[in-house]
């Protein structure tokens, strides 16, 4: 006659699941790359308002026409446009502060900054007219180099007053 064999009892190597643990655990924390940060801008800031040209060019309300010709007497428009195809897509093709053209990023802070040491500065505002194929990683070194831009002077708190208004405006397609 045979017997049945009662079953094997089926044994778990706890170590080397705990060291496998550990190894994969490794792994992640190893090849984890945070992204970078981004600046810090108010989220609380009103919209820009726009305000009719001094010389009488433009009208109040007149953006929805040509967005470039915005030139409210606090407003200073900042454009920036994109690189359209290719493998640079994406990607900052020309600046312009007002009339004045900017080549790049560093050009662009030096000249917000000579505009706002100014004492008899007249903007209060930033408006961001980017074109709608401008990366967004592109748009936000704009913002950072606008957001850390300072006004003659202190502020009521007795710190240096910055730049608070910041707008952003999406240029047509005529202005691709």
């Amino acid at each position: 006659m045979s017997r049945k064999r009662p079953p094997a009892e089926v044994e778990l190597n706890i170590a080397s699941m705990l060291d496998m643990a550990f190894q994969l655990l490794t792994f992640f924390i190893l090849t984890f790359r945070p992204p970078p940060l981004e600046p810090q801008i108010g989220l609380r800031l009103p919209p820009a308002q726009v305000v009719a040209d001094p010389n009488g060019k433009n009208e109040a309300g007149d953006q929805d026409k040509n967005p470039v010709d915005i030139k409210g007497v606090n407003t200073l428009p900042i454009t920036v446009n994109a690189i359209r195809g290719g493998e640079n897509a994406g990607e900052i093709e020309n600046m312009y502060v007002g009339q004045t053209e900017c080549k790049d990023l560093d050009e662009l802070g030096e000249e917000l900054k000579k505009t706002f040491a100014n004492p008899n500065n007249p903007f209060e505002q930033v408006i961001v007219q980017a074109s709608p194929g401008l990366r967004y990683g592109e748009l936000m070194k704009v913002v950072g180099i606008c957001s850390r831009q300072v006004f003659p002077g202190l502020g009521p708190d007795g710190k240096p007053k910055r730049l608070e208004k910041l707008s952003f405006l999406e240029l047509g397609d005529e202005n691709k």
